[in-house]
């Protein structure tokens, strides 16, 4: 049986409406509109023990929804939902042992408590034996380089420091499971590759089954073996990233850099992106035009001094797959 199984989830929301302005807000006293929001709408998917799943999508197309209802925090409106063999929202005390949650613009820490007293009350309301404490944290404090922070209040914490800190409480009790909900927001580059360093290593080296939300591709790219892309509520795709990129973008870029001033290049399957000074950057198909092939036509014709292949950027792909569904913000 899958740990995480999801079937025909579906969660709307019944919100209310009011006209702008005085007028508006008088009528909003005597009779408002209300509007039913349809934040999921029958999605299904399961994970196996140890998977990294990454969950993406525009705004409001239901991610932090579907992690909120799969950590307990919300029940969903119909549909099967279990972790475990755990109904999340009911079984919620059992269900909480075994998961760590991190939202990156929440904190579960105290935020005028020094970081290991944060750390402490968790281990009492996870009731976690001392030796599994001590154990846990001394590997926690290790992993994401927290010696000089323990003793910090965590308001003092710079965001990149927080979210180390965070990340390490959620993982204090050992859960089976860490769900991420867009965890390196607002981080440095070298907060990103620390998070992203941690998170990998979690998932290789102890087999926690990650979920991890984000807009920011490159985690992604540097963590996720599977990716679910989710849209207006449904589910639009649900595999590889690299099977994702080849199905969405074929195209490779080519760029070259030219002894001389770059020549006017007119090559039949191949469009110049751009040419400035020396170099020049090409767009090309490898089904209709070989890389190999491409090359070798310009190296017999022109002197190079570099040439670099690449393929499109990971945010243009993401952005082209929505682009194609019709996945738009809400």
């Amino acid at each position: 049986m899958p740990q995480i199984l999801v079937q025909e989830l579906s969660k709307s929301y019944l919100v209310s409406e009011r006209e702008a302005g005085a007028w508006g807000a008088v009528k909003g006293l005597v009779r408002r509109r209300r509007r039913v929001i349809e934040a999921l709408k029958g999605i299904s998917f399961s994970l196996e023990r140890g998977e990294l799943l990454g969950f993406i999508g525009p705004n409001g197309a239901g991610k932090s929804t579907t992690i909120k209802i799969l950590s307990g925090i919300l029940r969903q409106s119909s549909g099967r939902c279990e972790v475990q063999g755990l109904v999340p929202w009911r079984d919620r005390i059992q269900h909480v042992a075994r998961i760590g949650v991190v939202f990156g613009q929440r904190t579960q820490l105290w935020w005028d408590l020094p970081v290991i007293e944060g750390f402490e009350l968790l281990r009492d309301i996870y009731r976690v034996e001392d030796a599994d404490y001590r154990k846990s944290l001394d590997a926690m404090v290790s992993l994401m380089r927290l010696e000089r922070l323990l003793d910090q209040p965590v308001r003092q914490l710079s965001l990149g420091q927080r979210m180390r800190c965070e990340i390490a409480a959620a993982m204090l009790h050992r859960p089976e499971i860490l769900f991420l909900d867009e965890p390196t927001i607002g981080l440095d580059a070298p907060s990103k590759l620390a998070v992203r360093e941690f998170v990998g290593t979690l998932n290789r080296e102890a087999g926690v089954t990650v979920i991890l939300t984000t807009h920011d591709m490159h985690d992604i790219e540097a963590l996720a073996q599977r990716v679910i892309v989710i849209g207006n509520g449904i589910i639009m795709a649900d595999t590889s990233f690299e099977r994702l990129r080849a199905e969405v973008l074929t195209e490779r870029r080519l760029l070259i850099d030219f002894a001389g001033k770059a020549p006017a290049l007119e090559i039949p399957g191949v469009r110049v992106r751009s040419c400035e000074g020396n170099s020049i950057e090409l767009e090309f198909d490898p089904r209709q035009v070989p890389a190999p092939e491409l090359i070798g036509r310009i190296t017999a014709e022109h002197d190079l001094l570099d040439f670099h292949l690449e393929q499109p950027r990971i945010e243009e792909v993401i952005a082209h797959f929505y682009k194609l569904h019709g996945a738009t913000e809400a």
